[in-house]
Formats: structure tokens, C-alpha cells, sequence
């Protein structure tokens, strides 16, 4: 069994714990709405993504539920 030859210093350990830090989540503002998303991701609002709307919402099943 491995065992190491001398204990790992003070430095050492943080050295190479210094990549396991959480990293913060990138959000970006749609320009269409102005609210904040995630990049590469369609606008939930609206159905917006990169300028042009890809997600088109059925008038006829939103008259439906407003009645």
C-alpha cells in the first residue's frame, strides 16, 4: 500500500484545491425583452431566440382559456 513519506503542507493541499471553487452561472439580457437567461437557451416570455421567434403560441387556445 502506497503510503506518502511525509505529510503534504499547508500550501501544497491549497494548491491543488485551487481549481474546486464553484464556478458562478453566465447570464446574459435578451435583447427582445430585456430579461436575463441563459445564453443559447430560447426566452421563456416570449419564444425569442437570437432575434427571431422560433416558439408561436396558438391564439385560438389562448381565447379558449381566457373564456
Amino acid at each position: 500500500m502506497a503510503v506518502p513519506k511525509k505529510k503534504t503542507s499547508k500550501s501544497k493541499r491549497n494548491m491543488r484545491r485551487s481549481h474546486h471553487a464553484l464556478k458562478g452561472i453566465n447570464v446574459v439580457m435578451d435583447a427582445t425583452t430585456g430579461e436575463y437567461k441563459l445564453p443559447h437557451h430560447i426566452s421563456l416570455t416570449d419564444g425569442f431566440y437570437n432575434g427571431r421567434q422560433v416558439i408561436i403560441e396558438n391564439e385560438e387556445n389562448n381565447s379558449e382559456d381566457a373564456a
